[in-house]
């Protein structure tokens, strides 16, 4: 089995992309192709902020028009502040895409840009290419349910500057947490499903990640530098790429922070509770097994700026 498992997996992730990957849509010029900008570019944006989006033609609306009014009365506030959203379309096969370059229309490719991928990759490789592309200081990824309340990033923000003081080039991850929510989620759970929970809850701190409560929850903070060490090494690109993230964040000793953010529930997820918790159980497992086996690898000299 063991054996198996080492044969079968890749020592460094794949990290290519499709040449229309690397591209965005203006809207305003008539749907002119544009070349993103890079990871490795001089960042020109205080923040950006990539949204993973699957099928999310009817919830994504709702995620943007909060996250662009949070941000644009910032914007009127602090003339200093620059910002940019970057909507990873996931190879989705409804109209995602169409719904996020309508708000490319209306605010500008200079703030709303979006990335369409020829194919599904999963969240965490979504995540991986939006980050690639950003031009942000700072990089926030948040779900594209608006299940976080996006005024929450002040918390992220605060925590961070008492992570890294000025150091901008440092590098740490702050994640948002629901952990202060598990009591009251606990109630409304069967017994199954509990059990479930906290099971996947003590395979993370037992085998993975220890000192963060929620690995799970779409709203973390990174610094630019962290995001490029962490997203060259991710190997999981679906939904336990969370805790290969902060696996390699532990690994690199970078400051890790950890804030309460208010959470609600939204409709329409796109994870089959029950096996969702088993495959990401299995993942994790996966994931202790293949770096233990030396089968996965960690490049510690990515370039930086």
């Amino acid at each position: 089995m063991l054996a198996v498992i080492h044969l079968t997996s890749t020592a460094y992730p794949n990290l290519a992309r499709y040449k229309s990957e690397e591209f965005f849509k203006d809207p305003k010029n008539g749907g002119t192709s544009v070349l993103f900008s890079s990871i490795d570019d001089v960042p020109t944006k205080e923040l950006s902020i990539v949204v993973p989006a699957y099928c999310e033609e009817e919830r994504l609306p709702v995620m943007l028009d909060e996250c662009l009014e949070c941000l644009e009365d910032r914007f009127a506030g602090e003339p200093q502040f620059s910002y940019e959203v970057i909507v990873v379309d996931d190879g989705s096969p409804d109209k995602t895409s169409e719904v996020a370059l309508a708000y490319s229309q209306s605010y500008g490719t200079d703030k709303v840009r979006v990335l369409t991928l020829e194919k599904n990759r999963g969240k965490g490789g979504a995540i991986r290419l939006g980050v690639f592309s950003a031009r942000g200081k700072m990089i926030l990824f948040a779900d594209a349910d608006g299940a976080t309340n996006f005024q929450d990033l002040s918390k992220l923000e605060d925590k961070m500057k008492h992570l890294i003081g000025d150091k901008k080039d440092s590098c740490a991850v702050v994640c948002g947490s629901r952990a202060h929510l598990q009591k009251d989620s606990i109630a409304e759970r069967s017994l199954f499903r509990t059990f479930l929970m906290y099971g996947f809850h003590f395979l993370v701190w037992f085998l993975c990640v220890r000192g963060i409560k929620d690995t799970q929850c779409g709203f973390k903070l990174l610094t630019r530098n962290a995001a490029k060490i962490l997203f060259s090494n991710l190997h999981v690109e679906r939904w336990a790429f969370d805790v290969d993230m902060l696996y390699i964040a532990q690994h690199f000793n970078m400051a890790i922070g950890e804030v309460a953010v208010r959470w609600t529930e939204i409709d329409g997820s796109k994870m089959i509770a029950v096996w969702s918790w088993l495959q990401m159980g299995r993942d994790i497992l996966l994931i202790r097994l293949r770096y233990f086996l030396g089968s996965w690898k960690i490049d510690n000299k990515v370039k930086l700026d």
